[in-house]
Parts: structure tokens; C-alpha cells; sequence
């Protein structure tokens, strides 16, 4: 979340709200990575006490985070989200759009080939609009990866990750190969999100990123956040997810 010119959409109980400045997105950042102490948002913003309490109680109102009191020193408050940041609008770029258009010109290899293009379509016509969708793709991807981990056998935490590698290679989802465990790390070859993409400069697999964060979640019982660092659409021959 680039608090620089930008403006946050957040979604809540009465629908969406679209926040900027630098302060409040940076006090929504913090928080969208865990809950904080009104000490450590301060600490962590630079700024005065005063000035963040302004902020906090602004962000309260609109029923974008909640206040409570700490179980161990009444005295201090806590702030947790209310509400589930979805997109964020960033620079319009329509090359990459009018790239991947120009695949439907030819004969797809069968479905998944299509389908793969379709989905890169979307990916591209969001960015040409100025909206950076990816934080409500990995909501979903992270949802639905949930529900997929039920159909696991429920295993030892190798034995699932060895039913991850199978899902992927039976749906075309690509070719899994776990590279390490500490920290985990997945490597992805012929990957359906991205792999029909332009090379374009940053990582594009949120779904991707959503669904182990999913299955991981339903395995363990515990939340881990998974980032990918190397992607077709940054120029490598591969997807590289590791857990943060």
C-alpha cells in the first residue's frame, strides 16, 4: 500500500470507502499486517501523538478500525481492522493490455491456453485503468485456497504439501516443486496466472499467493503470509512463492 498519491479503497458492513494521505495509509498499512498498540503507530509513523490521534479517531468514525482497551494496562489502546483493504489506485500503464489483446488475433492451443489468456486480459485491463486489484484477488484466492485444503487428506504437514503438488498438475494450475521448508519455499513452472503475461517488471500472482495462504492457514490453524519473489512476468522462467 503506497501512501504516495495514491487513494485505498477499504470495504466494510456498508460498503466501500476510499481513503487517502500519506498518515492514514500508513496507520492502515500497519494495521492490514496485525493489530497495533496507539504507541507503536505513533512510533512507527514518526509522527506526534496528537496528530495520529486525529487520524485514528477519523479512521474509527468511518468504521475502518477498532478501538480497545489493552487487557494489561487499561491506560493504553489498541487498534485492530474493521474493514478488508480491496484495491488501491496506482499509475494507468495500457501497453500491457493491448499486448495481451493481441493474443486473441490467434488459434489457442485448447482451453486451459484460452482461458489462461482470459484471465491475463483481466489482470492487464485492471492496470490500464489505474487500479491495482491485487489485494482483493488474494482475499479470494486465500478464501477459496481454504476450501480447497478440506479436500486434503488430513496428513502430516509434508503429506499436504505433497496434495498441493498434485492439485496444481491435475487443474493446469502449473508444475509444483516444493525447493525448501524452512522457509517454505515453492517454485511453480507453467503457471496459470501469469504465464501468458508481458514481461511487465513486478510479481503478478495474487491468487496464487491467496490460495497458499489458504491452504497453509487451513493446515496448520494459523495465519502465514506467503510473497512471491520471482515471476514469468518479471522475466524468469518460473514462479518463486516463499512464506515472510
Amino acid at each position: 500500500m503506497n501512501a504516495t498519491n495514491r487513494t485505498a479503497l477499504f470495504a466494510t458492513n456498508n460498503g466501500f470507502i476510499a481513503i487517502n494521505g500519506a498518515v492514514k495509509l500508513q496507520i492502515m498499512d500497519l494495521l492490514d499486517k496485525r493489530p497495533c498498540s496507539f504507541d507503536e503507530i505513533v512510533q512507527n509513523t514518526g509522527k506526534a501523538k496528537s496528530t495520529v490521534s486525529v487520524h485514528l479517531n477519523d479512521l474509527k468514525k468511518a468504521n475502518l478500525l477498532r478501538e480497545s482497551v489493552d487487557a494489561v494496562d487499561r491506560r493504553k489502546k489498541n487498534y485492530n481492522l474493521s474493514s478488508k483493504y480491496v484495491a488501491c489506485s496506482q499509475k494507468p500503464l495500457d501497453t500491457h493490455y493491448y499486448q495481451s489483446l493481441e493474443n486473441f488475433s490467434s488459434t489457442f492451443s485448447g482451453e486451459t491456453d484460452f482461458f489462461q489468456n482470459v484471465f491475463c486480459a483481466f489482470k492487464a485491463g485492471f492496470e490500464a485503468q489505474g487500479i491495482n486489484h491485487n489485494p482483493i484477488v488474494k482475499h479470494i484466492g486465500s478464501d477459496i485456497g481454504t476450501q480447497i485444503a478440506n479436500t486434503f487428506e488430513q496428513g502430516d504437514f509434508f503429506d499436504s504439501l505433497e496434495e498441493v503438488r498434485s492439485f496444481w498438475e491435475c487443474y493446469k494450475l502449473g508444475k509444483v516443486q516444493i525447493e525448501d521448508t524452512d522457509p517454505l519455499t515453492i517454485e511453480v513452472k507453467d503457471c496459470f496466472e501469469c504465464m501468458s503475461m508481458p514481461v511487465i517488471g513486478h510479481p503478478i500472482c495474487s491468487f496464487d499467493e491467496g490460495m497458499l495462504e489458504g491452504i497453509l492457514y487451513k493446515i496448520t490453524g494459523e495465519r502465514h503470509s506467503i510473497k512471491e519473489i520471482e515471476c514469468y512476468a518479471t522475466g524468469d522462467n518460473h514462479c518463486l512463492f516463499i512464506k515472510v
